[in-house]
């Protein structure tokens, strides 16, 4: 896998954390949102690095992962607008709860069902992580942890279990970014082959 790719496992976990720290009474804010948002782009660009070194030992879990992958991140990015757009709008939680509860088919595809759609996509990668023996499973063990605590934390927005899922996360994918072995590329023959037949 590039060094691209993993630097931006590294970092997409990391810029969510810091979105997290940024919480105002649980909500993002502007900010906040406004990380969330780029960090979820990042984030997504190390993911599909990852499941392309997955694809050769799981291709049918990696065909399978990446749109809901890419489904759920946007779930992300969404949280990430509605905080922007609460704190521009000078909007209470409660206030953006209602609007959101006038539009239920929109609040849920983006909102409501992608939103646990990522935490049970990471659990998912974890596992095929474990399984395919691509890394250790210590990290993949980490990595279904922070996956667990996720929703324990956002859904009820206690900072003190978000932090401890952020860092699971952020921990997990920097192992998994650091132990995954490189990509093997075939041995190319430069110049004329040998011909071992008698002339």
């Amino acid at each position: 896998m590039d060094i691209a790719y993993r630097i931006a496992l590294v970092l997409g976990p990391t810029g969510s954390a810091l979105a997290t720290y940024l919480w105002t009474d649980g909500r993002y804010g502007a900010t906040g949102g406004a990380v969330l948002v780029l960090a979820m782009v990042v984030w997504t660009y190390g993911l599909i690095g990852l499941l392309d070194a997955v694809r050769p030992r799981a291709p049918r879990y990696a065909a399978v992962a990446l749109p809901v992958f890419l489904y759920g991140a946007m779930g992300g990015a969404a949280f990430g607008f509605q905080g922007v757009f609460e704190d521009i709008f000078d909007q209470s939680a409660d206030a953006s709860l209602a609007a959101l509860a006038a539009h239920p088919f929109a609040a849920n595809l983006l909102l409501w069902i992608p939103g646990p759609v990522m935490p049970l996509s990471l659990f998912a990668l974890g596992i095929a992580l474990a399984r395919t023996h691509l890394v250790p499973r210590w990290p993949a063990a980490l990595l279904c942890a922070g996956a667990l605590a996720f929703p324990l934390s956002r859904i009820p927005r206690i900072d003190t279990v978000a932090y401890l899922a952020d860092a699971l996360l952020i921990v997990s994918f920097a192992a998994i970014a650091w132990l995954l072995p490189p990509e093997r590329h075939p041995t190319s023959h430069v110049g004329p082959r040998r011909s071992h037949g008698r002339g």
